[in-house]
């Protein structure tokens, strides 16, 4: 099977991360975003595109003439999504952006992996959420765009991969593991909620997953966070700075004893990955070994 990728997004956190894996193994892809410039990769072609005109997204997947589209564009700022002023954007990103290209890809017979995310379900009860569970009554203005993407592609596409991550971070971009390194150059106690329960996706682990899926015809919708068991993001803080050396101390609190965020956040985002093991994908490694490797190749700034 002659693979070529295109990937939306390529400037992001997990764009950058899927181009470098994919030209790693030799893999043609194009990549886009809305920059002018890409400076992720220099073994890959670069296509400007803005996702919410159909236009460009036609003539760009005519162009490069892809098997497989990766979809990681997206309006990720839950907080500011939640703002009136911002809500139209974020609809023409995630959703309409999402509808784009999986019309463009239903038309030029090129497969469409998605990039979703476990604020689709409304993180009740303490049960491991299965990808083929549809309870979903996401909580925020960021979890129901995710949705009405998920549901664009299933429209559009019998060919398709729907993958459901959780708590990404990554080198190239703002994400938990920054933010806790950083607040505590300035403070001695940092207050984290510990009623949260999931498990963190490191990105390149990722990248490596959505290669190997899109190798297959095995298509359908995949939970894929790092091993490791669940934790809270109390528990995802205190290690951050034990394997930092960072001298902090964290103090566990309640999402209601927090109270910082505009958006409402899911109490339970345990997702259930057994169907990778079940399909023949190996899983990503535990997250404490992800964390090791991130802090390895990142330091502590």
């Amino acid at each position: 099977m002659s693979n070529k990728f295109f990937i939306t997004g390529a400037n992001g956190q997990l764009g950058r991360d899927l181009i470098h894996e994919l030209t790693s193994r030799g893999i043609e892809c194009t990549a886009s975003d809305l920059q002018e410039n890409f400076t992720g990769a220099e073994k890959c072609g670069y296509i400007q595109l803005d996702i919410t005109d159909y236009d460009s997204v036609d003539k760009a997947i005519q162009a490069s003439k892809p098997s497989r589209v990766i979809h990681c564009a997206a309006w990720t700022a839950v907080d500011p999504a939640e703002d009136e002023a911002n809500r139209a954007k974020v609809y023409a990103v995630n959703v309409t952006g999402t509808e784009n290209i999986a019309k463009a890809c239903a038309k030029y017979d090129a497969v469409m992996t998605y990039i979703s995310t476990d604020y689709i379900f409304d993180g009740t009860g303490t049960a491991p959420r299965t990808p083929d569970d549809e309870s979903f009554s996401p909580l925020n203005y960021y979890g129901k765009t995710k949705l009405e993407g998920e549901l664009a592609v299933k429209k559009y596409l019998q060919k398709f991969f729907i993958v459901r991550i959780a708590w990404v971070f990554g080198a190239n971009g703002n994400n938990f593991v920054r933010t806790m390194l950083k607040i505590a150059k300035t403070h001695d106690t940092i207050r984290v909620v510990n009623d949260q329960i999931g498990t963190p996706t490191y990105t390149p682990d990722l990248a490596r997953l959505l290669a190997d899926i899109n190798m297959t015809e095995k298509f359908g919708i995949y939970h894929a966070t790092n091993e490791g068991g669940y934790i809270s993001w109390y528990d995802f803080a205190c290690e951050i700075f034990r394997q930092s050396g960072v001298n902090v101390n964290v103090i566990p609190v309640s999402t209601s004893e927090y109270g910082l965020s505009k958006a409402k956040r899911p109490y339970n985002s345990r997702l259930d990955k057994s169907k990778l093991l079940s399909s023949g994908f190996k899983p990503l490694p535990d997250w404490k070994d992800a964390l090791r490797r991130y802090l390895s190749e990142n330091g502590t700034n």
